[in-house]
Protein backbone atom coordinates (compact mmCIF):
# COMPACT_ATOMS: atom_id res chain seq x y z
CA UNK A 1 0.00 0.00 0.00
CA UNK A 2 3.12 2.62 1.03
CA UNK A 3 4.78 1.60 -2.37
CA UNK A 4 1.30 2.56 -4.42
CA UNK A 5 0.84 6.04 -2.71
CA UNK A 6 5.02 6.65 -3.50
CA UNK A 7 4.12 5.96 -7.17
CA UNK A 8 1.27 7.79 -7.07
CA UNK A 9 2.85 10.59 -5.61
CA UNK A 10 5.83 10.26 -8.59
CA UNK A 11 2.86 10.44 -11.08
CA UNK A 12 1.47 13.46 -9.38
CA UNK A 13 4.73 15.15 -9.76
CA UNK A 14 5.94 14.28 -12.92
CA UNK A 15 2.65 15.58 -14.23
CA UNK A 16 3.46 19.18 -12.86
CA UNK A 17 6.47 18.91 -14.17
CA UNK A 18 5.44 17.90 -18.11
CA UNK A 19 1.92 20.11 -17.79
CA UNK A 20 2.42 23.39 -17.70
CA UNK A 21 -1.26 23.51 -17.67
CA UNK A 22 -1.76 21.35 -14.64
CA UNK A 23 -2.84 23.89 -11.63
CA UNK A 24 -3.88 21.57 -8.15
CA UNK A 25 -3.46 17.86 -7.57
CA UNK A 26 -6.94 17.45 -7.26
CA UNK A 27 -7.34 18.77 -10.63
CA UNK A 28 -4.59 16.01 -11.74
CA UNK A 29 -5.97 13.52 -9.74
CA UNK A 30 -9.78 14.40 -11.49
CA UNK A 31 -9.21 15.48 -14.78
CA UNK A 32 -6.29 13.92 -16.32
CA UNK A 33 -7.38 10.77 -18.41
CA UNK A 34 -3.38 9.80 -18.56
CA UNK A 35 -3.35 9.73 -14.70
CA UNK A 36 -6.55 7.52 -14.72
CA UNK A 37 -5.22 4.63 -17.58
CA UNK A 38 -2.41 4.37 -15.78
CA UNK A 39 -3.83 3.69 -12.06
CA UNK A 40 -5.86 0.79 -13.54
CA UNK A 41 -3.34 -0.60 -15.99
CA UNK A 42 -0.97 -1.08 -12.63
CA UNK A 43 -4.05 -3.01 -11.26
CA UNK A 44 -5.19 -4.88 -14.60
CA UNK A 45 -1.20 -6.02 -14.89
CA UNK A 46 -0.94 -7.47 -11.54
CA UNK A 47 -3.69 -9.28 -12.14
CA UNK A 48 -2.39 -10.30 -15.23
CA UNK A 49 0.28 -11.86 -13.61
CA UNK A 50 -1.38 -13.69 -11.17
CA UNK A 51 -2.85 -15.43 -14.42
CA UNK A 52 -6.21 -13.77 -13.96
CA UNK A 53 -6.40 -12.49 -17.57
CA UNK A 54 -9.79 -12.74 -18.37
CA UNK A 55 -10.48 -10.32 -16.01
CA UNK A 56 -7.26 -8.10 -16.40
CA UNK A 57 -8.91 -8.20 -20.04
CA UNK A 58 -11.86 -6.51 -18.78
CA UNK A 59 -10.58 -3.90 -16.88
CA UNK A 60 -8.47 -2.79 -19.72
CA UNK A 61 -11.75 -2.64 -21.80
CA UNK A 62 -13.33 -0.51 -18.99
CA UNK A 63 -10.05 1.69 -18.79
CA UNK A 64 -10.16 2.28 -22.68
CA UNK A 65 -14.03 3.26 -22.36
CA UNK A 66 -13.40 5.93 -19.68
CA UNK A 67 -10.08 7.22 -20.63
CA UNK A 68 -10.09 6.79 -24.42
CA UNK A 69 -6.80 4.92 -24.20
CA UNK A 70 -5.62 1.45 -24.58
CA UNK A 71 -2.65 -0.34 -22.50
CA UNK A 72 -3.00 -4.24 -23.02
CA UNK A 73 -2.66 -5.85 -19.40
CA UNK A 74 0.71 -7.55 -20.37
CA UNK A 75 2.68 -4.25 -20.87
CA UNK A 76 5.31 -3.30 -18.77
CA UNK A 77 5.69 0.08 -17.62
CA UNK A 78 8.45 1.96 -15.55
CA UNK A 79 7.80 4.39 -12.96
CA UNK A 80 7.27 8.51 -14.03
CA UNK A 81 5.56 7.65 -17.07
CA UNK A 82 3.30 10.37 -18.27
CA UNK A 83 0.40 10.18 -20.95
CA UNK A 84 -0.43 14.22 -22.23
CA UNK A 85 -3.87 14.30 -23.28
CA UNK A 86 -3.97 10.59 -23.95
CA UNK A 87 -6.82 10.13 -26.44
CA UNK A 88 -6.20 7.55 -29.50
CA UNK A 89 -3.12 6.08 -27.32
CA UNK A 90 -2.59 2.08 -27.73
CA UNK A 91 0.30 0.11 -26.31
CA UNK A 92 0.39 -3.55 -27.09
CA UNK A 93 0.53 -6.60 -25.01
CA UNK A 94 4.59 -7.08 -24.93
CA UNK A 95 5.09 -3.32 -25.24
CA UNK A 96 7.88 -2.69 -22.39
CA UNK A 97 8.56 1.49 -21.51
CA UNK A 98 11.23 2.47 -19.45
CA UNK A 99 11.13 5.16 -16.17
CA UNK A 100 10.45 9.11 -17.25
CA UNK A 101 8.89 8.36 -20.68
CA UNK A 102 6.28 10.77 -22.07
CA UNK A 103 3.33 9.84 -24.93
CA UNK A 104 1.11 12.79 -26.55
CA UNK A 105 -2.17 12.07 -27.76
CA UNK A 106 -2.65 9.62 -30.68
CA UNK A 107 0.74 7.21 -30.25
CA UNK A 108 0.91 3.78 -30.80
CA UNK A 109 3.17 1.42 -29.76
CA UNK A 110 2.20 -1.46 -32.07
CA UNK A 111 3.10 -4.81 -33.40
CA UNK A 112 3.68 -5.76 -37.36
CA UNK A 113 3.28 -9.58 -36.79
CA UNK A 114 0.23 -11.80 -36.07
CA UNK A 115 2.77 -14.27 -34.67
CA UNK A 116 2.75 -14.16 -30.96
CA UNK A 117 5.75 -13.83 -28.81
CA UNK A 118 7.58 -10.61 -28.60
CA UNK A 119 6.44 -8.17 -31.40
CA UNK A 120 6.13 -4.41 -29.67
CA UNK A 121 8.95 -2.03 -28.97
CA UNK A 122 10.73 -1.61 -26.22
CA UNK A 123 11.24 2.18 -24.89
CA UNK A 124 14.66 3.09 -22.51
CA UNK A 125 14.21 5.79 -20.09
CA UNK A 126 13.61 9.15 -20.61
CA UNK A 127 11.55 9.01 -24.05
CA UNK A 128 9.47 11.32 -25.27
CA UNK A 129 7.14 10.18 -28.09
CA UNK A 130 5.75 12.83 -30.05
CA UNK A 131 2.02 13.40 -30.99
CA UNK A 132 0.61 10.89 -33.45
CA UNK A 133 3.90 8.79 -33.87
CA UNK A 134 3.98 5.23 -34.76
CA UNK A 135 6.47 3.28 -33.23
CA UNK A 136 5.94 -0.57 -34.70
CA UNK A 137 7.50 -3.80 -34.14
CA UNK A 138 9.87 -5.48 -31.62
CA UNK A 139 12.31 -2.75 -32.27
CA UNK A 140 14.44 -1.02 -29.37
CA UNK A 141 14.03 2.79 -28.65
CA UNK A 142 17.59 3.88 -27.01
CA UNK A 143 17.43 5.86 -23.78
CA UNK A 144 16.63 10.07 -24.33
CA UNK A 145 15.35 9.41 -27.54
CA UNK A 146 13.22 11.66 -29.15
CA UNK A 147 10.63 10.91 -31.63
CA UNK A 148 8.68 13.78 -33.74
CA UNK A 149 4.87 14.15 -34.16
CA UNK A 150 3.26 11.58 -37.20
CA UNK A 151 6.68 9.73 -37.31
CA UNK A 152 6.79 6.37 -38.28
CA UNK A 153 9.68 4.36 -36.55
CA UNK A 154 9.75 0.72 -38.11
CA UNK A 155 13.70 0.27 -36.92
CA UNK A 156 16.05 0.51 -33.96
CA UNK A 157 16.67 3.89 -32.60
CA UNK A 158 19.87 4.78 -31.12
CA UNK A 159 20.78 6.65 -27.87
CA UNK A 160 19.52 9.98 -27.86
CA UNK A 161 18.48 10.44 -31.38
CA UNK A 162 15.84 12.70 -32.64
CA UNK A 163 13.70 10.62 -35.35
CA UNK A 164 11.13 12.38 -37.77
CA UNK A 165 9.25 11.70 -40.64
CA UNK A 166 7.89 8.89 -42.54
CA UNK A 167 9.42 6.32 -42.50
CA UNK A 168 11.07 7.80 -39.81
CA UNK A 169 15.00 8.46 -39.38
CA UNK A 170 17.36 10.02 -37.01
CA UNK A 171 17.98 13.88 -38.00
CA UNK A 172 21.66 14.86 -38.83
CA UNK A 173 22.95 17.17 -36.80
CA UNK A 174 24.75 19.75 -39.39
CA UNK A 175 24.95 18.64 -43.28
CA UNK A 176 21.76 16.87 -43.45
CA UNK A 177 18.49 17.22 -44.56
CA UNK A 178 17.32 18.43 -41.28
CA UNK A 179 18.33 21.02 -38.55
CA UNK A 180 18.50 19.61 -34.96
CA UNK A 181 17.23 23.43 -34.05
CA UNK A 182 13.83 23.10 -36.21
CA UNK A 183 12.07 20.74 -33.22
CA UNK A 184 13.48 23.06 -30.29
CA UNK A 185 11.97 25.92 -28.58
CA UNK A 186 14.40 29.25 -27.99
CA UNK A 187 15.63 26.87 -24.63
CA UNK A 188 16.63 24.45 -26.91
CA UNK A 189 13.98 21.69 -25.44
CA UNK A 190 12.65 19.05 -27.94
CA UNK A 191 8.62 20.03 -29.17
CA UNK A 192 6.54 16.90 -29.53
CA UNK A 193 4.23 19.03 -31.63
CA UNK A 194 6.61 20.95 -33.74
CA UNK A 195 6.56 20.46 -37.79
CA UNK A 196 10.14 19.91 -39.20
CA UNK A 197 11.31 22.71 -40.76
CA UNK A 198 13.12 20.03 -43.59
CA UNK A 199 10.37 18.47 -44.18
CA UNK A 200 8.21 21.14 -44.19
CA UNK A 201 10.47 22.94 -47.14
CA UNK A 202 10.45 19.23 -49.34
CA UNK A 203 6.51 19.66 -48.90
CA UNK A 204 6.50 23.09 -50.26
CA UNK A 205 9.31 22.45 -53.08
CA UNK A 206 7.03 19.40 -54.28
CA UNK A 207 4.23 21.49 -54.08
CA UNK A 208 5.92 24.52 -56.41
CA UNK A 209 7.17 21.83 -58.86
CA UNK A 210 3.45 20.19 -59.17
CA UNK A 211 2.18 23.85 -59.87
CA UNK A 212 5.02 24.45 -62.39
CA UNK A 213 4.29 21.61 -64.47
CA UNK A 214 0.24 21.68 -64.31
CA UNK A 215 0.78 25.21 -66.10
CA UNK A 216 3.05 23.68 -68.64
CA UNK A 217 0.15 21.35 -68.93
CA UNK A 218 -2.55 23.77 -69.33
CA UNK A 219 0.02 25.86 -71.65
CA UNK A 220 0.24 23.17 -74.06
CA UNK A 221 -3.55 22.52 -74.19
CA UNK A 222 -4.04 25.88 -75.12
CA UNK A 223 -1.65 25.36 -77.92
CA UNK A 224 -3.56 22.53 -79.33
CA UNK A 225 -6.38 24.17 -79.16
CA UNK A 226 -5.71 26.80 -81.06
CA UNK A 227 -4.29 24.53 -83.64
CA UNK A 228 -7.15 22.87 -83.98
CA UNK A 229 -9.19 26.11 -84.04
CA UNK A 230 -7.30 27.01 -87.39
CA UNK A 231 -7.60 23.60 -88.56
CA UNK A 232 -11.02 23.77 -88.54
CA UNK A 233 -11.14 27.34 -89.94
CA UNK A 234 -9.17 26.20 -93.33
CA UNK A 235 -11.67 22.66 -93.65
CA UNK A 236 -14.76 24.64 -93.45
CA UNK A 237 -13.25 27.00 -95.91
CA UNK A 238 -12.94 24.24 -98.26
Amino acid sequence: MKMTFLRLREDIKCVFERDPAARHTLEIITCYPGVHALLLHRLSHRLWNLKLKWIARLLSNLGRFLTGIEIHPGAKIGRRFFIDHGIGVVIGETSEIGDDCTLYHGVTLGGTSWEKGKRHPTLGNNIIIGAGAKVLGPIHIGENARIGSNAVVVNNVSSGATVVGVPGRPIEQKDGDFKQESILNSSGEFQPYAEVSGLAGSRNSNTESIDQRTEEIVAKLDFLRERIEIIEAKTDKK
